[in-house]
């Protein structure tokens, strides 16, 4: 110790060359580097639209890229495998990925499909409207209301079709 304060003294580069991997090794062994980016950039690799916002990268090991979604979607998802693996990697700037791996698991939709969207000012059915009118009053009443807006807002114009053909049936119908 060469200062008065009792601090150690000065480590040059060569020194602190030597720690910073043997420091660094564990962390680094956990999650890659590649992992990490592929988790924090997913949804700018994933897009603004399409069957990867559905998906969640769960980890990178051994070139394997395993994300978690539904069984539907990872049998869509495993049919673009060769696309993913060139958008990922190309997002990495290395060939990171080698291939894909699925769990199933339910991912909650994106941040934007979550939001709400506000009641309409639409009358409630007759039916629900008498039954809320028994309720007194206050934040319940409140809460009820909205909650029946919400309900008994269509969420699309429902799509005339027009007249259906009759299909041919060949063969015995049992």
């Amino acid at each position: 110790m060469s200062s008065a304060a009792g601090r150690a003294p000065y480590a040059g580069p060569h020194e602190l060359g030597q720690i910073i991997p043997r420091l660094a090794r564990p962390a680094f062994r956990k999650a890659s580097p590649a992992a990490a980016q592929i988790m924090a950039d997913w949804a700018e690799i994933a897009g603004p639209t399409g069957v990867l916002r559905e998906a969640q990268p769960v980890r990178l090991s051994g070139g394997a890229l395993t994300l978690a979604c539904s069984g539907a979607l990872a049998l869509e998802i495993s049919m673009l495998a060769p696309q993913v693996i060139e958008r990922v990697n190309g997002h990495l700037g290395r060939a990171a990925v080698k291939q894909l791996r699925f769990v199933q698991a339910s991912v909650p939709p994106p941040a934007k499909a979550r939001q709400r969207q506000a009641p309409s000012d639409a009358p409630l059915p007759p039916r629900a409207a008498a039954a809320l009118a028994t309720v007194p009053d206050g934040p319940l009443r409140e809460a009820l209301e909205r909650l029946g807006r919400q309900v008994f807002t269509p969420a699309a114009k429902p799509v005339r079709l027009g007249p259906v053909a009759p299909v041919p049936v060949v063969g015995k119908v049992r």
